[in-house]
């Protein structure tokens, strides 16, 4: 077994998430969760097969971020991998509507941070064993800290 760790395109102002699901439907029906959840969002989704011709399906409504999936599930290299790359839109919006496609196993994250797909590779092919999310901790937050992020909430409209 070899390990590695990939780093994914984000193209700037998107947010991905990237899953596993099992089943070749999977792309029409994240295509349709995102389109009637957030219609104006603009998406690319990509989902890659694991047996039969191991395609990468794909489907979205910009054609840059339908290309960007493609290259990180190409360059990520592991069976029923689903990415979705979003604008003008988070993953908050959609993320329960995608844990609830009969089809998704599980998400692997939903962020706007830097993110490495950790890697496992086998005679058979590659698996995903887990992301790194951002970076880690540096301190607690303050007071100040406390006020800023309550402030930003209301100012995006999440809070009242």
């Amino acid at each position: 077994m070899e390990f590695e760790a990939i780093s994914l395109e984000i193209p700037e102002g998107c947010n991905i998430i990237l899953g596993q699901t099992h089943f070749i439907k999977t792309i029409e029906d994240l295509y349709e969760i995102i389109v009637t959840s957030v219609p104006q969002a603009r998406f690319g989704v990509a989902f890659t097969e694991a047996s039969g011709p191991c395609l990468v399906r794909r489907e979205g409504n910009d054609q840059a971020l339908i290309d960007a999936c493609v290259k990180n599930l190409l360059r990520i290299g592991a069976g029923h991998v689903f990415c979705i790359l979003l604008r003008d839109a988070y993953p908050i919006n959609i993320l329960n509507q995608i844990k609830n496609c009969q089809e998704v196993c599980r998400v692997f994250c939903a962020t706007a941070n830097p993110v490495e797909v950790v890697v496992v590779r086998t005679g058979q092919g590659g698996a995903v064993i887990g992301v790194v999310d951002g970076f880690g901790p540096k301190g607690v937050e303050s007071e100040e800290d406390i006020r800023h992020r309550k402030e930003f909430l209301r100012k995006i409209g999440y809070k009242l």
